[in-house]
């Protein structure tokens, strides 16, 4: 049989010694009672199998992309080849980063984790117009997280979902009315720290001067239920409060997949034995996500 990348095993050697014999093809065959149409059939079967096919465009970028798979061991190759695009200026394909990396032993198996595709419609339920752009619509949540030996603590997420920044996480014991109050205001502030102006300024319409809204999604715990929590949402004016459908994580997806990146990125490839060391983990890894 013939093998990929190489010839028919045995072929080349009776080829040779036909050759240095000066035989035709039909003496040759006639004195070693191997049939003609055989002969062919071999010779075009080694004929057609390449050898290793030139790889240029991986040779050109396997140093680089191979330095930023260990210097980001956690991710996959569509955030490597962003990476080299962005950072190194290299013109690579997502595919090319792909190929360079498997060969490297720097990918993961085939359907390693499943991925859950969220279907438009599903996002449709809770936004009849998805925003176009930054402070239009931010979600929001706790996460829980274990640590070694300081035991549990929660995360609590603020993510914009327009341009995916993540705002704010703080790191708390409990998941009360104050705590949903204190990362909100955190990430009011950030935006003003981001953007250079006040977060009602940035709600502003160029085109028509009018001050918009900014729609606040969380799901339904008690705390986004409370009537301290309505309390500072209507004292904020311009910001309105959507809970989600019960049992529907996809309506607030983006504050999800912000918390399973953080997660599996980053917390649960480090040995976190307390609080604080879990504050500074996020505080970190903020910057990583947000800058790079």
């Amino acid at each position: 049989m013939a093998q990929r990348g190489g010839s028919l095993p045995g072929w080349d050697v009776l080829e040779e010694e036909r050759v240095n014999a000066e035989m035709t093809v039909v003496r040759f065959c006639e004195l070693t009672g191997i049939p003609r149409p055989t002969w062919y059939r071999w010779r075009s079967v080694s004929s057609s199998c390449k050898g290793p096919w030139p790889t240029p465009a991986q040779d050109a970028i396997e140093t680089a992309a191979v330095a930023k798979a260990d210097q980001w061991d956690a991710w996959g190759h569509r955030k490597i080849a962003d990476l080299l695009r962005s950072h190194d200026g290299l013109a690579v394909t997502d595919s090319t980063v792909f190929r360079v990396l498997a060969r490297n032993n720097r990918t993961l198996p085939a359907n390693y984790t499943g991925q859950v595709r969220q279907l438009a419609s599903a996002r449709k339920e809770t936004f009849i117009a998805p925003p176009t752009r930054r402070n239009r619509l931010w979600q929001a949540d706790f996460s829980e997280f274990e640590t070694a030996a300081s035991g549990s603590w929660n995360l609590g997420g603020v993510v914009d979902y327009w341009a995916r920044v993540n705002l704010a996480c703080t790191v708390t014991v409990t998941k009360t009315t104050v705590q949903a109050i204190e990362f909100f205001e955190a990430a009011l502030a950030e935006v003003e720290v981001l953007l250079g102006i006040s977060w009602v300024e940035d709600l502003i319409d160029p085109a028509t001067g009018e001050i918009g809204t900014l729609r606040i999604v969380t799901d339904n715990g008690p705390c986004f239920k409370s009537i301290a929590f309505a309390r500072w949402v209507a004292s904020k004016r311009h910001i309105v409060h959507i809970r989600t459908r019960r049992r529907s994580p996809w309506t607030n997806g983006r504050i999800e997949r912000w918390f399973r990146s953080i997660k599996y990125e980053d917390l649960y490839r480090h040995d976190i034995g307390d609080g604080l060391t879990l504050a500074e983990r996020v505080r970190s890894y903020r910057t990583i996500y947000n800058a790079i």
